[in-house]
């Protein structure tokens, strides 16, 4: 087995193309009775916010065509003469379905602009009657970004251009007052009118609704049925997303096995895994690695019965080798800090928030959480959960955690999709299988917003047929549910993280690299793919292949190394190749499906004799004169997915690869952002990349590559995993000065 190579060497910057004029796609038309259509649509609007009264800008959400990137959304309509139509988003979501799947975009923005969209769109609707009989098309667009439109009142050559090209996106603008119907109390957000201060605004609405302090966390708000009702009664359009505060979790079975006492020695300098579930036991034989804390209610009597899952989690983190012999990952021990946060069946996912953030940033030396608590209730399509919005936050605000969260169980016939708060982005969300392999039966599935491949991995839960040992204070149990998987997946990362000294990021894309292999071919049940047992099926890879990694941050547009030395044999590159980045945006639940503010397209492959670099998957995405539709992007290259894979298919009679002159392979990441205006939250962002080379004539490599790359300046370190281990103890040894 070949070792993991840690590849350190300097990336190079570059800037985005500026944009071209504004021009309508082959073929296309937009007529002056759309644009007059339009132009009514906000005279009603107008009308409408006029008659109300409301006290604060106007709500208007923009239904477009399709799926929509963000090149193709409006500017100049709703933007002003400056064409800053983005700056007033407050929201998104997907409406429609199958081929009818579009975007519609919520805005908030002044009246004054409005009323100017309106004259804009009517003098447009004059000048396409006056000049092209009713109908302008692509390339009369072309025309007059090359001529100009002289004489046309009111109207510049690229004002004009660009409401064209918006409008040919656009179906039309309304104000929405659909608002779901919900039990008992209710999370609420609303949209951003420009408040500096939730409380305050919501006060001045005159429904009775005045707030403690600790009913408000961010822009998420916790309404009692009546004040939901009244909110909704006069502003149901203010109401970005809501849903029940109750979440009732999913159970697990749990079926006696064997009694007895273990052994486990004391602990020493083992990392610590934080855990948060329900409260910890301290009868078990493995207590002394376990630093409990119970913050439960105190007038709330709990029995052993309410402590089983929370103990029998932290039994397989702890001592899990010993447990369960067959499932040694080669991780060893490690202590735990648990954190009882929830009771019996049902939880408030207010309360949850609130002590989830208190707990985190009150133990910033754990790195990694799990997470085995979820709901029944699935996730939304629109909007994520704010559970999940929180795990998010706190792992953008904090760059060196992550959350091991647990894929949550079926509970009844017909429930398909995961809950919360498994529709959480940036962590790593795990699902489960039976011992033999095959997905667990009771597995629910995503995607998340339509779109995001959740779970992430999939491994070991135990089913029907065999079940996971477990142990509590009243026994050893068979047990299953993805419960059971994620602690083994969070074993891993605390060990690449916290042993092997390897970046959160780096650490969740060898995770995922090994689950998907070389024949990954996608999965709703077991997003990416099994992950191995054993840590060294992770770390290390076969003689044949060469395993490595790369950690930076994007600095620009685009960040890129176009000298990776892949070594050559009767000028061929005889390689078949497979790479995996992971990276954490910042996420905004206010913007519903436009969640994740920054994206990181992918290329890797061979550097052509142009200096071209010919990604692996054809990945084409930024280059001059190449257009992608947004569904094509997001179904084919993952746009604004925080992981990226792309690989190659192993095959029998592999083909060798045409060695260019450059001799060289490189990787090339492409940074965008959602949002508009001066904000980069893109800027500075760490990414994590696993490559792997596998020689299809069965060749081991490794030292050539490893020679050639310092030639070519590249720090080269060899990871294996006795070495780390020995780092790690010599590390951490106490010494005592005299």
């Amino acid at each position: 087995m070949n070792d993991l190579l840690q590849l350190k060497g300097q990336f190079q910057y570059g800037k985005a193309n500026a944009p071209g004029a504004p021009e309508l796609p082959k073929g296309k038309t937009v007529t002056s009775e759309h644009l007059r259509g339009l132009a009514s649509n906000l005279s009603s609007i107008k009308m409408y916010w006029e008659k109300g009264a409301f006290g604060f800008d106007p709500i208007v959400t923009v239904a477009y065509c399709n799926i929509v990137a963000k090149s193709n959304r409006i500017r100049r309509i709703l933007g002003g003469p400056g064409g800053k139509a983005g700056d007033y988003i407050v929201g998104a979501r997907f409406e429609g379905e199958g081929k009818d799947i579009h975007h519609e975009i919520v805005h908030c923005l002044p009246m004054d602009i409005i009323v100017e969209s309106i004259e804009l769109l009517e003098n447009c609707a004059t000048l396409v009657d006056k000049r092209y009989g009713g109908t302008i098309g692509s390339d009369d667009l072309k025309q007059v970004n090359a001529s100009g439109i002289k004489g046309a009142a009111g109207l510049t050559k690229s004002s004009f251009a660009q409401t064209i090209r918006d409008a040919s996106y656009v179906s039309r603008f309304y104000v929405s007052t659909a608002h779901e119907t919900i039990e008992g109390s209710a999370i609420v957000s609303v949209y951003d009118t420009g408040y500096k201060d939730v409380r305050s605004f919501l006060a001045g609405l005159g429904v009775g609704l005045d707030l403690a302090p600790d009913r408000v966390l961010e822009n998420a708000i916790r309404l009692e049925p009546d004040e939901y009702a009244r909110l909704v009664a006069k502003y149901p359009f203010l109401v970005s997303m809501a849903l029940s505060d109750i979440s009732v979790l999913t159970p697990e079975d749990f079926g006696i096995e064997s009694e007895g006492s273990a052994r486990i020695p004391e602990p020493g300098n083992e990392p610590i895994i934080g855990v948060l579930d329900t409260p910890f036991d301290n009868r078990v034989y493995f207590a002394d690695w376990v630093d409990d804390h119970d913050l439960t209610p105190a007038e709330i009597n709990l029995d052993a019965s309410q402590k089983k899952h929370g103990t029998a989690v932290t039994s397989l983190i702890v001592d899990g080798p010993s447990i369960v012999p067959e499932l040694d990952d080669g991780c060893g021990r490690f202590k735990v800090r648990h954190f009882g946060v929830a009771t019996g069946e049902r939880s408030s996912s207010f309360a949850f928030m609130r002590q989830v953030r208190t707990i985190v940033e009150q133990n910033r030396d754990i790195k990694v959480w799990n997470i085995s608590q979820g709901s029944i209730r699935e996730i939304a399509r629109n909007f994520v959960s704010p559970e999940a919005a929180i795990l998010d936050e706190l792992q953008s605000r904090f760059g060196d955690i992550i959350f091991v969260v647990a894929g949550t169980n079926k509970t009844s016939v017909g429930q398909e999709k995961i809950g919360a708060p498994a529709d959480s982005i940036n962590s790593l969300v795990v699902n489960a299988t039976s011992f033999s392999g095959s997905t667990a039966d009771y597995s629910r599935r995503g995607p998340v917003l339509d779109f995001f491949k959740k779970p992430d991995v999939c491994a070991i839960g135990g089913d029907s047929t065999k079940g996971m040992p477990v142990c509590t204070a009243t026994g050893k149990y068979l047990m299953s549910g993805t419960s059971f998987a994620a602690p083994w997946i969070a074993r891993k990362m605390a060990y690449l993280m916290q042993v092997m000294g390897l970046s959160r990021e780096v650490a969740k894309a060898l995770i995922i690299d090994s689950a998907a292999g070389w024949d990954y071919s996608g999965d709703a049940w077991r997003g990416y793919g099994q992950v191995p047992v054993r840590i060294e099926d992770i770390v290390g890879s076969k003689s044949d292949e060469i395993k490595f990694t790369l950690a930076g941050t994007s600095e620009g547009y685009e960040t890129y190394n176009y000298g990776i030395p892949v070594p050559i044999s009767k000028e061929k590159h005889p390689y078949i190749a497979r790479a995996t980045i992971c990276y954490f945006p910042q996420c905004d639940r206010r913007q519903g499906v436009d969640y994740t503010s920054t994206e990181m397209d992918l290329h890797f492959g061979r550097i052509d004799n142009n200096g071209k670099l010919k990604s692996l998957d054809n990945n084409r995405q930024g280059d001059e004169g190449v257009t992608t539709t947004e569904a094509a992007a997001r179904k084919n290259y993952r746009k604004w997915d925080n992981v990226k894979h792309i690989g190659e298919e192993l095959k029998e009679n592999g083909r060798e690869k045409k060695a260019y002159s450059t001799g060289m392979w490189g990787i090339k990441i492409r940074t965008t952002e959602r949002g508009y205006g001066p904000d980069k939250k893109g800027q500075g962002l760490r990414f994590g990349a696993v490559i792997t080379l596998k020689e299809i004539n069965g060749v081991n490599r490794i030292d050539d590559f490893v020679q050639r790359c310092s030639l070519r300046g590249w720090i080269v370190n060899r990871i294996d995993v006795k070495t780390s281990v020995d780092i790690y103890n010599a590390a951490e040894v106490e010494i005592d000065f005299e």
